[in-house]
């Protein structure tokens, strides 16, 4: 059986924001590698690995890159940042909507200017956007999305399970419309039959990105039939999308257009 270390970093105290958090970090393995390996940050730290902490049990990420490694697959490094608790749709709305107060600015300032260097010090892990990604899933799925977009020149991929496109009035569309596409980008995007508008909202964005100029190398689509607004579903999901995201092409997929 395998043994599985996560490194919990912090308390962190982050700038705009009340509350303290920790960051847990996952290497697919503990035996010097010849290269650095690529990065995955993550929402919801909480519930990325094991049962405990999570409320509803948790994704066990982990295991997925563990086996991807073990198969002799390209797999990343796992960063799960913790979310604040209370202040958490707070911190993961890019917008400011009825009381949220979108701070998700702030929070991916953070993780750019503070957390990503010290990862980089620590670990031996790739410093170049296409070696780079982050990720989440519902609110977290909203957020990776806004701050691959956002910073195109840090985040080369993004992973985005049962994203919250709805929230705000469903203003990401308008918002991704407006930014430039990033140079580097690989997004894989998900949601399930029971989730309500979620399908119909992530189609929506899958063809969008289409229209952008996207084709099957840098966007991958998985709408789940049988999918609900859970960890166990995107724990299922979870393979197949870290695979697909850290596969070999993610170092060209490169826009040339300009």
């Amino acid at each position: 059986m395998a043994t599985h270390v996560i490194y919990k970093l912090g308390p962190f105290t982050l700038p705009k924001f009340a509350s303290e958090r920790h960051v847990r970090v996952y290497l697919p393995t503990e035996r010097p590698e010849k290269s650095p390996l690529p990065t995955l940050y993550i929402f919801d730290g909480q519930n990325i690995f094991h049962d405990d902490p999570s409320m509803a049990g948790g994704w066990y990420l982990h295991h997925a890159a563990h086996d991807l490694h073990a198969e002799g697959k390209p797999a990343p490094v796992i960063v799960g940042i913790d979310h604040g608790g209370v202040d958490r749709i707070h911190e993961l709305s890019p917008f400011a909507y009825d009381d949220c107060r979108g701070e998700a600015d702030h929070l991916i300032d953070w993780v750019v200017e503070e957390l990503a260097p010290r990862i980089q010090r620590e670990f031996a892990v790739r410093t170049d956007v296409a070696g780079t990604a982050i990720g989440g899933s519902s609110m977290g799925g909203l957020a990776a999305l806004y701050a691959h977009f956002r910073r195109p020149d840090v985040f080369g991929a993004a992973l985005c399970m049962s994203p919250s496109l709805w929230f705000a009035d469903r203003r990401i569309y308008g918002r991704l419309a407006e930014l430039p596409r990033p140079q580097t980008s690989r997004i894989y995007v998900d949601a399930g039959a029971h989730e309500g508008d979620m399908l119909a909202d992530a189609a929506r964005l899958v063809e969008q990105l289409a229209a952008a100029g996207y084709g099957d190398d840098e966007l991958m689509w998985r709408p789940d039939p049988y999918g609900a607004h859970s960890e166990l579903h995107w724990r299922k999901r979870a393979p197949e999308a870290l695979e697909w995201l850290f596969s070999e092409g993610m170092a060209a997929t490169t826009c040339t257009a300009a």
